[in-house]
């Protein structure tokens, strides 16, 4: 079916997917709460750690359940009730936080922005990945860089100045506040495309001539192809690494570069840039080269990075460069994966299909801090765990370099053989 005048315009349900992700996407300004809390309740790094472990792991529990919901009631119905849990999380947070300390804390930011976090993130990026089958990696890419982009256009000139007036507590009342509204808004423009809807002028190739199954793989079959597994490898040793930046990224300009502390914080809005561009940007490159070749080279040149990283007297500009490049293939595992996911098993499915895969990302959100700075305590230095991160990549290679699209055994209701 070709787009008609009663069929909404794609590139509004891209742009309005892209906003409300950048209102869950403030998850990664989480930083700018950690000193005020600390100072409040004289909490350690570990305490104000876990609040923002708790809403990543979080984020994948509310993707398996936000992506099975939304294969059925769209992803409009979805978004809201998801925008409604993070928004609520923040401001129950700035309401008990004081009076009930960090279990309330990790209960509402933690337990329940997160599964908000997760029902919105799956819903944009299933829905766009159906608006634009002609070029999904850009598509994804863009909804995604979202996200990525967040707590670089709340960070600087929403949050802090927030914490400087009103304080910590109040900042996540308001700021919850300034969510729901933004979020409900744009949340309630989203909707899937007609059922049969085209692309005018685009024809799919067949399927022997492209590099997706051809088919439809509900999370039952799914979980009984290897690719699966080899998908959430790829994204949790993507994370894995990325993530142990972003939550040491200003104690590492401090030690490896000679930042002050002040410099040092400033990385963050920095890296929210590089963290969204390049979902945009590897997403598009895969669309040209291949999900796999581009999966490859985003391993490939975060173990270059690493390796330069290990060697002693960066300059604070080189440093922030190399650091800015690892997030940008950070945001490329991201901006990648979707369209990954829907080539290999589909569309109908995506949903829950890619709700799975993005458990992949919760795990990894505890495991790569908690390992890279495991090796620090043990070493010294974070130097220690540069090369063991570079290994781990370099390793990583061999993942997308061997793993081809699934097959569907003909005689199944619309199947075919990829």
């Amino acid at each position: 079916m070709s787009p008609t005048a009663a069929t909404p315009n794609r590139w509004l349900m891209a742009i309005s997917g892209a906003i409300v992700n950048m209102t869950i996407g403030t998850v990664y300004a989480w930083s700018v709460h950690v000193k005020p809390l600390e100072a409040i309740f004289g909490w350690n790094a570990t305490t104000t750690s876990w609040a923002f472990a708790l809403a990543i792991f979080f984020l994948g529990v509310g993707a398996v359940i936000g992506g099975r919901w939304q294969d059925r009631a769209g992803p409009r119905t979805v978004t809201i009730a998801g925008v409604l849990f993070w928004s609520v999380g923040n401001i129950l947070a700035g309401l008990g936080t004081g009076a009930l300390n960090w279990p309330w804390l990790y209960l509402t930011y933690g337990v329940i922005g997160g599964l908000g976090l997760g029902m919105v993130y799956i819903c944009a990026v299933t829905m766009v990945t159906k608006w634009f089958p002609d070029r999904r990696g850009f598509a994804s890419g863009f909804v995604v860089m979202g996200f990525g982009l967040g707590a670089f256009i709340f960070a600087r000139p929403v949050l802090n100045p927030l914490i400087r007036d009103v304080g910590v507590l109040h900042t996540f009342l308001y700021a919850g506040i300034i969510y729901l509204i933004i979020g409900l808004i744009f949340a309630s423009i989203l909707r899937n495309p007609p059922e049969g809807y085209t692309v005018p002028g685009w024809t799919p190739p067949p399927v022997q001539a492209s590099k997706s199954s051809g088919a439809d793989f509900p999370p039952e079959e799914m979980f009984g192809r290897w690719q699966f597994y080899a998908l959430w490898g790829m994204l949790f040793l993507n994370v894995t690494a990325g993530i142990f930046v972003i939550s040491q990224a200003a104690p590492m300009g401090v030690e490896l570069a000679g930042m002050t502390p002040v410099a040092a914080a400033g990385l963050v809005s920095i890296m929210s840039i590089f963290n969204g561009v390049g979902r945009w940007f590897w997403g598009t490159v895969s669309d040209r080269i291949g999900r796999r070749w581009a999966y490859g080279l985003i391993y490939g040149v975060q173990v270059v990075v690493f390796l330069i990283l290990n060697v002693t007297g960066h300059s604070p500009s080189a440093f922030v460069l190399l650091f800015s490049i690892v997030l940008l293939c950070y945001g490329g595992g991201f901006g990648t994966m979707p369209s990954f996911t829907a080539d290999y098993f589909g569309v109908k499915y995506m949903g829950v299909n890619y709700g799975w895969i993005l458990t992949a990302w919760g795990v990894a959100g505890l495991a790569g801090p908690l390992f890279g700075s495991r090796i620090r305590d043990l070493t010294g230095s974070y130097h220690g765990a540069l090369v063991p991160f570079a290994i781990m990549l370099l390793l990583s290679i061999i993942l997308p370099l061997i793993t081809k699209p699934p097959q569907k055994a003909i005689g199944v209701k619309g199947a075919v053989t990829a």
